[in-house]
């Protein structure tokens, strides 16, 4: 009479060690996963920080085949065709993610950026346009500056750039566009404050220091800024302003420079080497 009785409790304890090992086996399972989730996300960090950006460009395009609807990934091949600087391929690469039912309007800031890097002006301007005025971000003011330079509207231009200016704590770069700006315009001396105002801000910038010594040659004043600059970029910006000096003319003080910039360079300057012997030859 036991016998059905003890038949009873074995099954119930094998359906119980059954279930035990079950629960075991799924959550080993969910644990793998969760393990193979967090080291392909810090394996995508990589690929989109310190990685070589070709080796990010092949990564995010093995792993987009295996999952064409993960936004994040499409959105790491995007950005690792930037840092590449392969933005003729960045360009489709954003429209896709733009494409995302889930994508933002800061990706189509980032489109309309891999725009004007591939020179597509007009589909910049098109895809900003696109983006509501409420978005009000530093990158995507930068880009309506550009493009309103482009454009030759001036007032747009100065206007974005000061908006830009005040949505950022690193102004440096974007001032140093704003005194390109005007520099084209033939505004010299407001130039030539830009810059200054962009060294101040970040004193490492050299693009704004030979930036700054065109503004002055174009004023005529051969005399270098009282920036910080270190012997190398001293006789750099001496050959810049000898270059502008010869443009316009001024041909002996633009000799003097040079001849000034070959002994400030702590190494053999050929470049201003060649400029003062073709003009001594002439």
């Amino acid at each position: 009479m036991r016998h059905p009785f003890l038949w009873t409790i074995c099954a119930a304890g094998l359906a119980v060690i059954s279930a035990c090992a079950n629960s075991e086996d799924e959550s080993v399972e969910r644990a793998i996963q969760n393990v193979n989730a967090l080291d392909e996300s810090n394996l995508s960090d990589v690929m989109l920080t310190v990685a070589d950006p070709n080796e990010g460009v092949n990564y995010f395009q093995r792993t987009l085949k295996d999952n064409p609807d993960r936004i994040d990934i499409k959105r790491g091949l995007a950005i690792s065709y930037v840092r590449a600087k392969r933005f003729a391929e960045a360009v489709p690469a954003w429209k896709n993610v733009v494409k995302d039912s889930e994508s933002t309007n800061n990706d189509r800031v980032d489109l309309a950026d891999s725009q004007i890097r591939a020179g597509k002006w007009d589909g910049a301007e098109e895809t900003l346009d696109s983006i509501p005025p409420t978005h009000e971000t530093f990158k995507r003011y930068r880009l309506e500056a550009m493009i309103a330079d482009a454009n030759q509207e001036w007032n747009h231009a100065d206007s974005f750039y000061e908006i830009a200016v005040g949505l950022t704590t690193r102004p440096a770069g974007v001032m140093n566009n704003w005194g390109y700006s005007k520099l084209t315009r033939g505004d010299y001396s407001e130039a030539e404050r830009l810059f200054g105002e962009a060294i101040r801000q970040d004193s490492t910038l050299f693009t704004a220091k030979n930036n700054m010594v065109l503004a002055r040659g174009a004023q005529r004043n051969y005399t270098l800024p009282v920036i910080p600059m270190v012997q190398t970029e001293r006789a750099q910006l001496l050959h810049t302003l000898a270059l502008s000096a010869i443009k316009q003319g001024d041909t002996e003080t633009g000799k003097a420079l040079l001849r000034d910039a070959i002994d400030t360079h702590p190494q053999h300057f050929e470049a201003a080497v060649r400029a003062l012997r073709s003009l001594e030859n002439t």
